[in-house]
């Protein structure tokens, strides 16, 4: 249970600079949803590949709340995915506006 409480406070942390800066979710609320449900989407087909496969394994752990979605597939696994999504999002936002800004002050000089 503690690892998703933590998954939980670290996704709240990067909401809370993503409604500072408005970077992803409340810029544009839609196809930031749309991306991440479709990061989740393809990690989680990813996963049943390697599940099936035999490379992923679930070990147990006291730190996890021990419910399965799937065999070998915790119900951890996809808040993580969502959280490493949005996550991914909001850098690629942050460097976006990073870089606009210094194309920005470049042409001022020009």
């Amino acid at each position: 249970m503690t690892y998703l409480i933590l998954l939980l406070a670290a996704a709240a942390c990067l909401a809370v600079v993503d409604w500072k800066f408005r970077l992803c979710v409340w810029r544009s609320p839609g196809p930031t949803a749309i991306v991440i449900a479709a990061g989740v989407g393809l990690f989680l087909a990813w996963d049943a590949v390697a599940i099936a496969a035999g490379v992923f394994l679930h070990g147990a752990s006291p730190l996890m709340t021990g419910i399965l979605l799937a065999p070998e597939l915790p119900l951890e696994e996809p808040v993580f995915l969502a959280f490493f999504s949005y996550s991914a999002l909001l850098l690629f936002g942050a460097s976006e506006r990073i870089r606009s800004r210094i194309g920005t002050k470049l042409e001022a000089r020009r």
